[in-house]
C-alpha cells in the first residue's frame, strides 16, 4: 500500500513543522530541566573556569508551582446524569495522573495534543477507547482558526506497537478525518503503508491543549517567556561569579616584608611551595641584620554580600514574572509575612491557575465526548454538557471551606444532603462518592427499622387481643 498524493503532502507540511519548532522546544526543555548552556560576557570568568556549570532551577519552579494548583478530579454530566461511563472511560486510561503530565507539557512546551483511539482487545471485544497525551516533541496538528478544531496531525513514534520485530524503525502516524494512516520509511525512499485505521468520524481524534494563547496566536506560549530565560542566565552567571570568588578570594591573601629567603625554604634549602607556606600552621620569622622583625599583614578577603544581594534582586524580578510569592524563590527577609500577606502574595498564582482550568477544562470536556463517540459510535448529543471537577487552586484550608459551606446550608442556598455541598466543603470526587454510599445504607437501615417497628406493632396488637379474650374474625365472620 502507498500514500495518495495529498497524504504525501500533509506528511511533508506537518513533519517540516514538526521539525522547525523542535529547537525551541528543546531549547525550552532545557531551561526546564536546568541543562541551558549559560552565555557567558567573557569578563569576568577566566579561561579555566569556563567548564564550571552553575545551576538554578527557577524555571521549573515556576511551571511546576502553576502545574500542582491544576488538579483534575472527575467527569460529570451538567444535568446530573449517572457518570458511570465516565469514570469508566477515565480510570482505564490512568486519565487523572495522565493529566497531571499534559498540565506540565503544556505549561512548559506551550501546547500538548491528546489522541483518541479504540480499545486493542480484538475483534468484538467491549473495551474503552484509550486516550494518550503526546509531547509536541514529537506530534503537531493544522489548525482551523476560524472552525477552532485540528484538521490533519501527524506524530512520529516507533513501529513497535504495530510489528515488534521492526521496533526500531521510525513510524509517521498521519491523523485524518476518516481514517489513521500508519506509514514508514521505504527503502527506495518514499512511504510504506503498514495500517489504515478506517475511523470515519469526520475530524481527527487529536485535540491540543494550548496555554496562553492570543488572537493571533492559537498555537500558545510557554510559561518559559524569553524574560524567564534571560534572569535566569544571569543570576547563574552571579552564581558562577562567587564560585569564582571563593576560589581566588575565599582564602585572603597575605603579605610578609623584611623577610629573609630562609624563611620559605624547608630543612634541606629547597623552596617551599606557595601552597606550603600559606597553610603552615607555624611560620617562623628570623630578625633581620639590625634585629627588627618582619612585618606580617593581611589584605581584606572578598565579601559576597554584594553578590547574593543582586541574586535576591533577581528572585524578586523572576517572582513577578513568573506570578509567584518571592519566597518560593528562596528569597526571604528578616520579618516573616503573616498568613494573610502569603495568600495576597498568591493572588497572581491563583488567578493564572483560574484561567488554566477554564482552558484546558473545556479541551478535557471535549476529550470525554470524543471518547464516548468512538465507544458509542455515534455522538453523544450536544445538549449534554460534560462538566470538569477540578480541586480549588487557592488551596483554602479544610476549616474555611467547611465553614462556607456550613453557612450557604443555614442560608437555604443548598440543601445538607447535596452534593455541591460536600463539594464545596472541600471533600474529594471519591470522598463524595464513599458519603453518599454511607447516606444510602443509612437511609436503607432507617427504612428497615420503620418497617420492622411497624410489623412488631402489628403483632403486638394481635396478642393483646387474644390475651383481652376478644372473638376472632376469619373471613368477615365471627366465631364464638
Amino acid at each position: 500500500m502507498s500514500l495518495s498524493e495529498d497524504e504525501l503532502a500533509q506528511i511533508q507540511f506537518l513533519r517540516q513543522d514538526l521539525l522547525s519548532a523542535r529547537w525551541h522546544l528543546q531549547l525550552l526543555d532545557a531551561y526546564f530541566n536546568g541543562e541551558q548552556l549559560v552565555r557567558d560576557l567573557g569578563i569576568s570568568i577566566p579561561p579555566q573556569l569556563k567548564g564550571l556549570h552553575t545551576v538554578i532551577g527557577w524555571p521549573r519552579i515556576g511551571v511546576e508551582a502553576l502545574e500542582q494548583r491544576l488538579d483534575l478530579e472527575a467527569f460529570r454530566w451538567a444535568d446530573g446524569g449517572d457518570a458511570e461511563g465516565l469514570r469508566e472511560i477515565a480510570d482505564a486510561n490512568d486519565l487523572f495522573d495522565e493529566a497531571s503530565l499534559a498540565h506540565l507539557d503544556a505549561l512548559t512546551y506551550g501546547r500538548e495534543y491528546i489522541a483518541v483511539g479504540s480499545g486493542e482487545c480484538g475483534p468484538g471485544g467491549d473495551c474503552p477507547p484509550v486516550i494518550t497525551v503526546e509531547s509536541p516533541l514529537d506530534m503537531t496538528v493544522e489548525w482551523d482558526a476560524r472552525l477552532r478544531m485540528v484538521t490533519s496531525a501527524l506524530r512520529e513514534c516507533t513501529v513497535d506497537r504495530l510489528d515488534p520485530a521492526r521496533s526500531d524503525e521510525p513510524l509517521t502516524v498521519l491523523y485524518g478525518p476518516e481514517q489513521t494512516v500508519y506509514a514508514v520509511p521505504s527503502p527506495s525512499g518514499g512511504w510504506e503503508v503498514v495500517d489504515r485505521d478506517m475511523h470515519g468520524l469526520g475530524l481527527p481524534p487529536v485535540l491540543r491543549m494550548a496555554n496562553r494563547q492570543r488572537t493571533a496566536d492559537r498555537v500558545g506560549r510557554s510559561e518559559i517567556t524569553p524574560e524567564v530565560m534571560s534572569i535566569t542566565d544571569a543570576a547563574c552567571r552571579r552564581l558562577m561569579g562567587m564560585e569564582v570568588a571563593a576560589e581566588f578570594f575565599g582564602a585572603p591573601q597575605r603579605y610578609i616584608l623584611g623577610a629573609s629567603e630562609s624563611a620559605f625554604q624547608d630543612a634541606e634549602g629547597n623552596a617551599k611551595s606557595a601552597w606550603e607556606t600559606y597553610i603552615g600552621r607555624v611560620l617562623a620569622l628570623e630578625r633581620d641584620e639590625e634585629g627588627n622583625l618582619p612585618t606580617v599583614g593581611q589584605f581584606a578577603a572578598h565579601d559576597p554580600t554584594g553578590m547574593t544581594k543582586i541574586i535576591d534582586l533577581y528572585a524578586r524580578i523572576m517572582a513577578t514574572q513568573l506570578g509567584l510569592p518571592p519566597h518560593m524563590l528562596g528569597y526571604t527577609s528578616d520579618n516573616p509575612a503573616s498568613a494573610d500577606a502569603i495568600r495576597s502574595s498568591e493572588a497572581m498564582l491563583v488567578k493564572k491557575a483560574e484561567r488554566r482550568i477554564r482552558r484546558f477544562g473545556a479541551v478535557w470536556a471535549d476529550v470525554m465526548r470524543l471518547a464516548m463517540w468512538v465507544r458509542d459510535g455515534e455522538a453523544p448529543p450536544r445538549e449534554r454538557r460534560i462538566e470538569c471537577v477540578w480541586r480549588n487552586p487557592a488551596t483554602p484550608t479544610v476549616a474555611a471551606q467547611t465553614d462556607a459551606a456550613v453557612k450557604l446550608v443555614q442560608a437555604g442556598i443548598l440543601p445538607a444532603d447535596s452534593d455541591v455541598t460536600l463539594e464545596l466543603a472541600g471533600l474529594s470526587e471519591g470522598q463524595r462518592q464513599r458519603v453518599a454510599a454511607d447516606r444510602r445504607r443509612f437511609a436503607g437501615a432507617q427504612l428497615l427499622d420503620r418497617l420492622t417497628g411497624l410489623g412488631g406493632g402489628e403483632d403486638s396488637s394481635a396478642s393483646t387481643g387474644e390475651a383481652a379474650g376478644l372473638p376472632e374474625v376469619t373471613g368477615g365472620e365471627e366465631s364464638f
